[in-house]
């Protein structure tokens, strides 16, 4: 963050960006630090490098692609979350399948994007899962809701088996 950046009375939202691509990573850190909200903290190529620079920098959001070598982002999240939980992440990746889905949101994301999200988006979702919130853009939204009714119509055929105690 440069001199003069900070604003009284403006909350400051860490980001650490998390992509196994050098030219996404460069150009999603100019891009963070457009917004006078917003600060790129660091950088990490791969899962086990998140870690490490999560519990080095204690960023407040993760950007966090999905599939890297050494160690994927479903994993990382996992472990980041097992050290601190306060810490919220987005993924960001160019997978929609409902194996990722899933698989991001029980390992803790709270927000899920695109890489074809617009800037906008990706800014609102960096205040909204921030706060507290979750985003998950709206082409997964219906993925997931599919999968769900999907779940739920399963389970209401196997009702006449009780659950266990």
């Amino acid at each position: 963050m440069g001199p003069g950046r900070e604003q009284p009375n403006v909350e400051i939202i860490r980001i650490l960006i998390v992509d196994d691509h050098e030219v996404v990573r460069d150009g999603l850190s100019v891009m963070m630090e457009r917004p006078e909200d917003f600060t790129v903290v660091g950088e990490a190529k791969n899962g086990l490098e998140a870690v490490e620079k999560a519990r080095a920098l204690r960023p407040d959001v993760v950007l966090m692609d999905l599939r890297m070598p050494e160690m994927d982002g479903v994993e990382a999240m996992r472990q980041i979350r097992a050290e601190d939980e306060s810490i919220k992440f987005i993924v960001l990746t160019t997978y929609d399948s409902d194996e990722y889905i899933f698989d991001a949101i029980d390992a803790g994301a709270k927000g899920y994007l695109l890489k074809d999200a617009s800037r906008e988006e990706l800014f609102r979702a960096v205040r909204t899962v921030n706060q507290g919130e979750s985003l998950i853009q709206p082409g997964v939204t219906s993925r997931l809701l599919d999968r769900l009714t999907q779940l739920s119509q399963r389970g209401a055929q196997g009702a006449e088996y009780p659950a266990l105690s």
